[in-house]
């Protein structure tokens, strides 16, 4: 049996890669204006002695911490996954 994937089928890999990247661009832009909001938020409600407002203002900051460093992390793999996938 001569069985073998087609992997000439896969031509638009390289308009995946651009939507992806710019998709995941914009995620990391949103996610570090938002570390920035909350931490004016956060030092603001804390120098007024808002403490709920300040609690929630640091929830912000770690929260869209995590959701910049998942997306640039996402950046790293993407490319790793389209490199691993030409090479097979």
């Amino acid at each position: 049996m001569d069985v073998f994937p087609d992997f000439e089928g896969m031509s638009g890999i390289g308009d995946l890669m651009e939507v992806a990247g710019a998709l995941l661009m914009a995620a990391l832009i949103i996610a570090v204006l938002m570390v920035l909001v909350s931490a004016i938020i956060w030092a603001i409600a804390a120098s007024t002695g808002n403490y709920s407002l300040a609690a929630k203002g640091r929830i912000g900051v770690l929260v869209s911490l995590g959701g910049a460093i998942l997306a640039g992390a996402a950046t790293g793999w993407l490319n790793w996954l389209v490199n691993l996938g030409e090479q097979l």
